[in-house]
């Protein structure tokens, strides 16, 4: 060990620890600094025992390859447009919405005022008004969409007469689905049930959703790993960005849509209506992430997260090696920009299963490759940048099909490990929309949002229980 005396002989050389003022000042007086970005855990003292344990779990290190490396494999295709009582089997009565399961009284503004305006499409109620009173009563049965290999964007109500996307992956067998996108501003998604809502939504259903199943058949399957690819190097993340990945959808579909044989009016609307919805994609993206997650789950002793869904009320996740079992805390309110006159008071908190795009790898982690999406959420270049690197720290995996030219084509960090999240103190990344508090309201705004870190101890807790026995 140095003499103390010793120290004062030589110029000094000072390692800081979470002190930023005397590491600045120390800089200041031009001393050579060296800082240690440290956190503690998450969670404190309460999660270091489950954190050995899961640590110490002698599957782990297979058991999170074998996760991580069943999602890479997956080769996501769009293959049939259909209804969404066909494909999930979904009956009158039954409703689907995003994130972990709700019960009406704890529903929040826009999850009630989307299943109240799905009720009026559906023809159970006549009014909004008496919607809310017969779902009050307990007259509708809802449950999440994740629970039948669907996602839904932000409320993700899905009823029987919406149509689905169908998503594949041939090697596997396996199958996601989602709605199709309705645009932005006043949508059943974001809660609105005005006439207008209702308007579209049975025109997508009655024009939209047969003229894509008729142009698709024609067609053959959509590479959607493809466009993804394709879509990170034209400046899309493929959650609040996906413009290029609308527009690469409609060039595939447009020659089959016009030789569909349907009235020449109803074709020049959908492609229309497509081509004027920048998010049209999103609707894509979102069960594409959903069939490569599917395929890393039910691997015991894997921290991997395999969903992240929020209900407007709650968030949730789940991990690869705890079933479908959900862990959730209370859902933060994102920060961002607003529209028109809206403001914070606005804002409902997180809400939706679009998550699922940063569970991939894609979205707030793809940041960097969507320099414009700032404009759009909030926040500045440098962060968008600073937001991607940093997400690899809390990743099990790079996804090489999924390339940000701006990182020199570095593969997207994918795989969440809980281990890491609690270890580091770095919580996922999201880029999202924002609805507003009030039913009935529609989108208020669009910004950044992070989970609440007790989704991640109380996964971590689980994984422990589950772990075997330490030895010694």
């Amino acid at each position: 060990m140095m003499p103390c005396m010793d120290l004062l002989s030589g110029e000094p050389s000072v390692v800081t620890v979470g002190a930023g003022m005397f590491a600045e000042s120390l800089a200041g007086q031009a001393v050579p600094v060296a800082p240690v970005d440290f956190r503690p855990p998450l969670g404190g003292a309460a999660a270091e025992d489950d954190l050995v344990r899961v640590l110490a779990d002698p599957r782990r290190a297979a058991a999170d390859a074998t996760a991580v490396g069943r999602i890479l494999a997956v080769r996501p295709k769009l293959v049939d447009v259909r209804p969404a009582g066909a494909a999930l089997g979904l009956e009158p009565g039954g409703f689907l919405h995003a994130g972990p399961p709700l019960t009406w009284d704890r529903a929040s503004g826009p999850m009630r005022g989307a299943l109240m305006g799905a009720m009026v499409l559906e023809g159970l109620a006549d009014t909004p008004e008496a919607a809310e009173r017969i779902l009050a009563r307990g007259g509708a049965r809802f449950e999440p969409c994740h629970h039948r290999s669907a996602v839904g964007p932000m409320a993700g109500v899905v009823s029987p007469s919406m149509w689905m996307f169908e998503i594949a992956d041939e090697a596997s067998g396996r199958r996601t689905w989602c709605s199709l996108n309705e645009g932005l501003g006043a949508v059943l998604r974001y809660g609105a049930y005005g006439p207008e809502v209702i308007d579209r939504l049975r025109w997508m259903s009655a024009v939209l959703g047969p003229l894509l199943q008729a142009a698709l058949r024609a067609h053959g399957p959509v590479d959607l790993g493809a466009v993804i690819a394709q879509m990170l190097h034209m400046g899309d993340e493929c959650h609040n960005r996906n413009r290029s990945g609308t527009l690469m959808l409609l060039r595939e579909l447009i020659p089959d849509l016009i030789g569909s044989g349907a009235p020449a009016t109803d074709a020049a609307e959908v492609a229309r209506f497509i081509g004027g919805n920048d998010h049209f994609f999103l609707n894509l993206a979102m069960p594409a992430a959903k069939l490569m997650l599917d395929a890393g789950r039910d691997v015991p002793g894997s921290g991997l997260v395999v969903a992240m869904a929020r209900n407007g009320t709650d968030f949730g996740i789940q991990t690869a090696g705890t079933g479908d079992q959900w862990f959730t805390a209370p859902a933060n309110t994102p920060e961002g920009l607003f529209l028109g006159s809206y403001g914070p008071q606005d804002a409902n908190p997180d809400i939706g299963d679009s998550a699922i795009t940063e569970t991939c790898g894609l979205g707030g982690f793809a940041m960097a490759t969507a320099p414009a999406i700032v404009r759009f959420v909030g926040g500045d270049v440098a962060f968008a940048l600073e937001t991607s690197r940093r997400m690899y720290e809390i990743t099990l995996a790079e996804n090489p099909a999924f390339q940000l030219p701006i990182l020199d084509f570095r593969g997207t960090a994918t795989g969440i490990d809980v281990t890491r999240v609690v270890r580091t103190g770095i919580l996922p990344q999201i880029n999202t929309g924002m609805a507003g508090r009030e039913a009935g309201v529609g989108q208020v705004g669009a910004g950044l949002v992070t989970p609440p870190e007790g989704c991640f101890t109380a996964a971590l807790r689980a994984l422990a229980a589950a772990a075997p026995p330490l030895v010694g």
